[in-house]
């Protein structure tokens, strides 16, 4: 398949986990794909996605090196296991600057060549921002923000020919969830309405596959909406 042959894009949170595994999957479909992140990526960009002019500096390369812009994703992200009580200020704002705010600023500096490619974005978003789980307010309440900014910037950009929709995945199997821990007395009870009925994680391979999908032609009349992967665990 080469359904992105001739178009460039720009992939958030390449280092690693999902992101990687979009950029890859982009490359390998025919797209010019520069990865941007805080951590090094071969051939890419380092990009502070909180920070205005880093996300302007992170798409004035991909001009610079192409010429052109079709696809921005919006894969950079972060998250905490907190308890309400314990939760940082400057947490809380870490993860909504990361998650929410670094979506809108990279999607706005992308904005002008987007339009004029008649582009696409496709955001990470979670089931966290559908249905609530414990011990993540942060990362819940950046999620959901991720869902509703989609919908917003799809209305706003579809009679200019730009989609923008958001891909909606359970737990994925990453090194980010490998490492994540509960805080200490977490009630296990409250973690099993976010259970698969499949009985699994979801694998980086079909996240990717998904946000391409929504990249690409075939999904020319989709925008503003939430692709769920989930095993039905949000049905």
């Amino acid at each position: 398949m080469a359904r992105f042959d001739g178009k460039v894009a720009l992939v958030s949170g390449a280092a690693g986990g999902i992101g990687r595994a979009v950029a890859e999957r982009l490359a390998g479909e025919g797209a010019a794909v520069v990865g941007c992140d805080l951590l090094p990526v071969t051939d890419g960009v380092v990009c502070d996605v909180r920070d205005e002019a880093s996300c302007a500096s992170a798409v004035a390369a991909v001009l610079e090196r192409h010429g052109r812009l079709d696809v921005l994703a919006n894969v950079a992200g972060i998250g905490i296991a907190r308890t309400l009580a314990a939760l940082a200020p400057d947490e809380w704002r870490r993860v909504i600057d990361v998650n929410l705010t670094g979506t809108f600023l990279l999607s706005q500096c992308a904005l002008g060549p987007l339009l004029e490619s008649r582009g696409t974005i496709v955001n990470m978003a979670s089931v966290a921002g559908l249905r609530a789980t414990p011990y993540n307010a942060a990362y819940c309440a950046s999620k959901g923000g991720v869902i509703m900014l989609t919908k917003s910037m799809a209305i706003e950009l579809a009679k200019a020919g730009v989609r923008v929709n958001a891909v909606c995945p359970a737990s994925v199997d990453t090194p980010f969830l490998r490492g994540f821990e509960l805080p200490e007395g977490a009630d296990l009870a409250l973690l099993t309405r976010a259970a698969s009925p499949m009985g699994r994680v979801v694998d980086v391979a079909e996240v990717a596959g998904a946000v391409a999908y929504l990249a690409s032609d075939e999904a020319a009349t989709i925008s503003g909406t939430t692709l769920v992967i989930d095993g039905a665990a949000t049905s």
